[in-house]
């Protein structure tokens, strides 16, 4: 949500560049996460899923990078979440590894 409201200060020009693109690739982060918890019973889907939100982890970290080159964002800002696209990252390289921490048992 942080990217959201910060991307509301990019340029008009950007919006169907930049400011889609960085929100629509911080959005499927979570998408993602809430996917693959769905298909814990299925670990080759499980582990697809988490895959998918670490692609789309790396794309946000891409844009970011784009959006402080641009000035639009200040040097902190980049950092706070620049840290939190790297949290993300090792939670999902994590539970990729781990995947059957995760699954439903059966009964």
């Amino acid at each position: 949500m942080e990217i959201f409201h910060i991307s509301k200060r990019f340029p008009p020009e950007e919006k169907y560049s930049l400011t889609d693109q960085i929100r629509r690739c911080s959005r499927s982060v979570c998408a993602n996460i809430a996917e693959a918890y769905r298909k814990r019973k299925y670990p080759n889907h499980f582990v697809s899923k988490f895959s998918d939100a670490d692609t789309e982890n790396g794309e946000t970290q891409t844009w970011l990078e784009f959006a402080l080159a641009c000035s639009y964002i200040s040097d902190h800002e980049f950092e706070m979440l620049n840290n939190q696209v790297e949290e993300v990252a090792k939670l999902l390289v994590y539970m990729m590894n781990n995947p059957e921490k995760f699954f439903v048992k059966s009964v």
